[in-house]
C-alpha cells in the first residue's frame, strides 16, 4: 500500500473500513502471527517431501505472480468508461474527466494515476479485461476471496487453483510456489502440493540459527528431524531445503537492478523482493502478493485527493519497477492483478463507493497481447444498488493464462468449468 496521506475535504466525511474486510485482516494477522512462532519467520506448507535438493531445481520456463488488490478495487476507476453516459451521471463527484485519460479508445481509459505502466501499455506489455469477477456475486470479502482463489465451484475441498497448477508437475520442492507479504499463504496455494509463504526474501530463516551457534543448532535440528516420517518432520525437512534454496538470494545485493525505484510501502517491497526471486532464477514458477486497502466506502476521492489516487499510483509505480528489475527475465514473467469484487456504480455521499459485482482485470508482461482492451461491456445502470454486471467468468482469463504459459489442461486447474478464451495471452514458445 502506498505510504502517502489523504487529505479530505470537509464534505467528505471519514469512516472505517467495512467490518466484514477488517475481520478478515485481523484474522490473517492473527494467523500470521501463530505460524511465525511456530516456524519462524519461514513457514512451509504441504505435504510433499523434498525428493531432491531444492537449490537443484532447473529454472522454470515461465513465471507467474498474481497480484490479489484486497478490498474490492474500483475496476470503474481504474479503467474507466468514458462512453457510457451512465458512468458521469452516477458519479457527479468522482468521475474521471474523460479528457484526463490515459490510452483512451472510443469506450475505456486509464485512470491518469496509472501513467507509470503507460510505457508497457503502448509496447503491447499491459492489457485490461473488464466486466470480470464470479460466476454469481458475493459482497463478503471473505467469502469472495475464497470462492475466487479455490475456484473450484461447489467443490468441498480446499484445494487454491494455484496449489492445483503446481500439482500437476512431478516437482514436489515448496519453492515451486512462494506467497510474498503477509507470512501467511493465501487460499489459493492452499492445498496437497508443497508451497511456502515469507514476509520477505531475508525472513527465508529458520528461527534461532543465526550467530556463533547457528551450524551447532542447524546441525541439532536436522538430526531431530531428518529421520522422522510425520507430516512435521516432512515439512521441517521443506524448511531446511528452502533456506538452503534461498540463502544465496538472502545474501546477496538486495538493490534494484536497472536503475529501477520502487515507491515506499507494502506493495513496493513485496515486488521488489517477488524481483530478487525471479533474478535468482531458482525454479519458482508461481508468485503471490497482496496489496491491501482498496475497500473504499470512504475518501475514493477526485484526480487531487483520495485514496484511489494514491493507491493506483503506488499499484502503478510498483508494477513499473518491477519490471524494470527483472529486465530481460519479464520475457517469461505474467502478472495477473485481480480483485474479489468490484464496486456500486454510484458513489456514496462519503465520496466512496459501496460493495459491487463486476470489475477489471490487468495481464501485463509475457504473453500478453497488450495495448488495448477486452471483454463484452455490458453497460451501466444508476440506480441506487445498481452493479457492473459480470461478462466474463475470471476463470476465463486465468484458464488462458494456465494453457499458454504453462501448456496444461486447464479443465485440471478449474474443475467444471470451459469457457472460451479471450485471445489475451499468447501461447509460449517451446
Amino acid at each position: 500500500m502506498n505510504d502517502m496521506t489523504t487529505s479530505f475535504p470537509a464534505s467528505a466525511p471519514m469512516a472505517d473500513c467495512c467490518d466484514d474486510f477488517t475481520r478478515m485482516r485481523l484474522s490473517r494477522r492473527a494467523l500470521m502471527g501463530t505460524a511465525a512462532g511456530l516456524a519462524g519467520a519461514a513457514v512451509v506448507y504441504g505435504g510433499a517431501e523434498v525428493r531432491a535438493s531444492a537449490a537443484g531445481l532447473a529454472p522454470a520456463p515461465s513465471v507467474l505472480v498474481v497480484l490479489s488488490l484486497r478490498g474490492a478495487a474500483d475496476g470503474l476507476s481504474l479503467v474507466v468508461p468514458h462512453a457510457d453516459p451512465v458512468y458521469y451521471q452516477a458519479r457527479p463527484r468522482i468521475a474521471v474527466p474523460a479528457d484526463q485519460l490515459l490510452a483512451r479508445d472510443g469506450m475505456f481509459g486509464l485512470h491518469p494515476s496509472l501513467a507509470p505502466l503507460l510505457p508497457l501499455w503502448q509496447a503491447g506489455k499491459v492489457a485490461a479485461v473488464h466486466a470480470t469477477g464470479l460466476p454469481a456475486p458475493n459482497r463478503s470479502h471473505f467469502a469472495a476471496m475464497e470462492e475466487i482463489e479455490d475456484a473450484s465451484a461447489g467443490s468441498a475441498q480446499r484445494i487454491g487453483w494455484l496449489n492445483r497448477l503446481i500439482g500437476l508437475d512431478a516437482i514436489t520442492s515448496p519453492v515451486q510456489a512462494v506467497g510474498l507479504g503477509s507470512g501467511v499463504l493465501p487460499t489459493s496455494l492452499s492445498g496437497p502440493a508443497a508451497a511456502m509463504a515469507a514476509e520477505s526474501v531475508d525472513g527465508i530463516s529458520i528461527a534461532g540459527t543465526d550467530g556463533s551457534s547457528a551450524a551447532g543448532r542447524r546441525a541439532s535440528l536436522a538430526t531431530l528431524w531428518n529421520k522422522d516420517t510425520s507430516v512435521l518432520g516432512r515439512a521441517a525437512r521443506d524448511t531446511f531445503a528452502s533456506v538452503d534454496t534461498f540463502a544465496p538470494i538472502a545474501a546477496g545485493d538486495d538493490t534494484p537492478a536497472n536503475g529501477a525505484v520502487y515507491p515506499s510501502g507494502d506493495l513496493g517491497d513485496s515486488l521488489a523482493h517477488a524481483a530478487r526471486i525471479v533474478r535468482g532464477d531458482l525454479g519458482v514458477q508461481v508468485i503471490t502478493v497482496d496489496q491491501g486497502d482498496w475497500d473504499m466506502h470512504t475518501g475514493v476521492g477526485t484526480l487531487e485527493w483520495g485514496r484511489m489516487k494514491d493507491n493506483a499510483g503506488g499499484l502503478a509505480s510498483s508494477l513499473a519497477a518491477f519490471f524494470t528489475d527483472i529486465g530481460p527475465l519479464a520475457d517469461k514473467v505474467t502478472v495477473v492483478a485481480l480483485s474479489e469484487f468490484g464496486r456500486r456504480v454510484a458513489e456514496n455521499a462519503n465520496y466512496g463507493l459501496d460493495h459491487g459485482y463486476g470489475n477489471v482485470m490487468f495481464l501485463a508482461g509475457a504473453g500478453v497481447v497488450g495495448g488495448r482492451y477486452y471483454g463484452t461491456w455490458p453497460g451501466l445502470v444508476n440506480t441506487e444498488d445498481g452493479d457492473l454486471t459480470v461478462t466474463t467468468d475470471y476463470r476465463a482469463v486465468l484458464s488462458e493464462v494456465v494453457r499458454a504459459r504453462f501448456s496444461v489442461d486447464s479443465s485440471q486447474v478449474f474443475p467444471g468449468f470451459s469457457g472460451a478464451g479471450l485471445g489475451v495471452v499468447a501461447p509460449r514458445a517451446t
